[in-house]
């Protein structure tokens, strides 16, 4: 396996650990664009040429149906880039991100799923390679895919959400496989201002021990199988697939 050289397009507001996070998950070459502040890379070739083997979209504090122009900017180009057949993996907004440019829909849920929760694996996608049937892994969203693009296939799920697609080599997750334990507790405190009931981030914050969070590495493997997946298409034909307008 050659080392692939990744877009990690960083949606994150302002300044975040989110970059750093996904640099340490990812064993490849890595080209990070802070696309939230219209930081994106140069466009594909006429000719279907891109400098870049994959994509990784991070999680962002917006909503992927915010009328953002850098949102807008965006969407056109993992559209280009779907078409041209290149691998993405989007992680939980990303996941909502690819969800709706390629034709499904994404709304606010009843409220947070915050927390370390169980997540039920549906599919032998490539993405799951070597997972078991159950798996944990870190939680923190407020919105969610109801609608899957047309000829996607729901890979993961739990009570509450989709928690994993994919169509064709795009890829979705829902949950935070990059997470250390330090974001977790960072980012579990910050609800507070966004008026998540305090007993409930005090219980998040109870559970975050070293020990609870270790069981969250079966899910840090879906950056080695999105590696994996990338050196597969590397140098294949791009397959088009239909994207709903």
């Amino acid at each position: 396996m050659t080392t692939p050289h990744i877009a990690l397009f960083d949606a994150s507001v302002g300044q975040t650990p989110a970059e750093h996070n996904f640099r340490r998950e990812l064993d490849a070459r890595v080209s990070a664009f802070k696309v939230s502040e219209s930081d994106v890379p140069v466009w594909p070739g006429a000719d279907g040429s891109w400098p870049y083997d994959g994509v990784v979209i991070s999680g962002s504090q917006t909503s992927v149906y915010d009328t953002e122009p850098w949102i807008e900017t965006l969407e056109e180009l993992v559209r280009d880039l779907h078409e041209l057949g290149v691998p993405m993996l989007g992680v939980c907004w990303g996941h909502q991100f690819l969800a709706e440019s390629l034709g499904g829909c994404v709304a606010a849920m009843d409220g947070y799923e915050l927390g370390y929760r169980s997540i039920e694996r549906y599919d032998d996608s490539p993405l799951f390679a070597d997972f078991p049937a159950e798996f944990d892994a870190f939680e923190t969203h407020s919105d969610e895919v109801v609608r899957l693009p047309n000829g996607a296939v729901e890979l993961a799920g739990n009570d509450r959400s989709c928690q994993a697609f994919s169509l064709g080599p795009t890829f979705g997750v829902q949950f935070h496989p990059e997470y250390d334990i330090e974001t977790v507790r960072s980012v579990t405190e910050g609800k507070r201002s966004e008026g998540v009931d305090p007993e409930r981030i005090d219980a998040v914050l109870a559970d975050a021990t070293p020990e609870r969070h270790a069981e969250t590495q079966t899910a840090t493997r879906v950056f080695e199988n999105f590696l994996t997946v990338v050196d597969a298409f590397d140098g294949q034909p791009p397959e088009t697939v239909e994207v709903e307008s």
